[in-house]
């Protein structure tokens, strides 16, 4: 099952590195997704992930969307 928050916590952490700030906001996080932060607020009130928007920010960033949504790293995804 995806989790909303194991996701804003993965993304918190990885804009946490990438900009140096010690505390990214939810307002930052929307900013990041190109989100309104009033729409982000309703989204994060009700659990529903923003799928495409996601998207977008992995592809944007080169990030693994399995590991955004999921925690998945590459080396968990191959066949054994």
């Amino acid at each position: 099952m995806i989790v909303f928050n194991d996701i804003l916590e993965r993304l918190r952490t990885l804009l946490q590195q990438q900009t140096g700030q010690p505390k990214v906001r939810d307002r930052d996080i929307a900013a990041t997704l190109k989100l309104d932060p009033q729409y982000f607020a309703v989204i994060k009130r009700r659990n529903k992930i923003p799928y495409e928007a996601l998207a977008v920010f992995c592809k944007t960033h080169r990030i693994s969307l399995n590991w955004l949504l999921f925690g998945q790293t590459p080396e968990n995804l191959s066949d054994t």
